[in-house]
């Protein structure tokens, strides 16, 4: 049986790349973008098979709209897709607050609205899958990225409490962290600010990186598309999905950074406990008794 997919921020990028690979699999699809006249070509080609319309993923009114005109039209919705997104480079001194709670209202509450307005249908419906689009900025925080990171590192704790809350209902959520793909995220999607010379060497780097690695990312976004469309149909899709081969290079070695830090200050974290017979006061593993 098709399913009915709403994608968020499907006029370009990653989002495009899935719309075209949902449509071409005979799938229905909402999508959606704040122009939503960058879908016409979609509209055009596969008719009655897409539902375009406009959408600002932070408007929560807009978001209940989406949602009530697909189940008008396609009667119910089993995939929702938050990909809608964007993250400006600059260092955290720098990044004005209005800038932080911009990047920080598209990219967490445009998700957690989007999440909301579908997780009672799909409740009634006994069936869904939440795919959210996080980054490896969502497991690795770069230099320049404070608030993209932020936003996404708190895309990762929401969806990982949602999915504990939502499982008994036969709701699936999928975390996507995708590396670098061959998009315009890296390019006009990006504002790249190197700031000061005192960030030279760690946000500068980030913005010299950025401006290089533009046109010559290794992910394929037809190919992520595929992956994504793939997991939609299994029954026991990964909760956390690393996409690209750098992505997984750059949080094996993050990843084993923690557990090393993690394992050496082991016996400072669990000297906090209370042991039995123990007073207030209690010298601490570093102190020495004196004489």
């Amino acid at each position: 049986m098709s399913k009915v997919w709403l994608i968020t921020g499907s006029s370009r990028g990653l989002g495009r790349a899935l719309a075209e690979a949902v449509l071409a699999s005979g799938d229905n699809l909402v999508a959606t973008a704040r122009d939503p006249a960058q879908l016409a070509d979609l509209s055009g080609r596969y008719g009655g098979q897409v539902l375009a319309l406009a959408l600002d993923v932070t408007d929560e009114v807009a978001a209940a709209a989406v949602v009530d005109a697909a189940v008008r039209r396609f009667g119910r919705i089993d995939v929702l897709v938050n990909n809608a997104g964007y993250g400006n480079v600059g260092s955290i001194e720098d990044t004005s607050l209005a800038d932080f709670r911009a990047q920080i209202e598209t990219n967490l509450f445009g998700t957690i609205i989007m999440t909301k307005a579908v997780i009672a249908l799909m409740r009634g419906q006994g069936a869904g899958h939440i795919i959210q689009f996080s980054s490896v900025g969502g497991r690795i925080g770069p230099a320049g990225r404070g608030a993209y990171s932020a936003a996404k590192f708190g895309v990762e704790g929401f969806s990982e409490v949602l999915s504990k809350e939502v499982a008994p209902f036969g709701i699936k959520v999928t975390v996507i962290e995708p590396g670098g793909f061959r998009t315009d995220f890296a390019g006009a999607s990006t504002v790249l600010a190197g700031g000061r010379a005192e960030y030279a060497e760690t946000v500068g780097a980030t913005v010299r990186f950025q401006r290089e690695y533009d046109g010559h990312q290794p992910g394929d976004p037809a190919k992520a598309a595929a992956v994504v469309v793939h997991i939609a149909g299994l029954d026991e899709p990964p909760f956390r999905l690393l996409l690209g081969s750098d992505a997984v290079g750059n949080v094996e070695k993050a990843d084993a950074a923690r557990i090393k830090a993690d394992r050496e200050w082991r016996a400072v974290s669990v000297s906090t406990d209370f042991e039995p017979g123990e007073t207030r006061g209690a010298l601490m593993p570093w102190e020495k008794k004196a004489g």
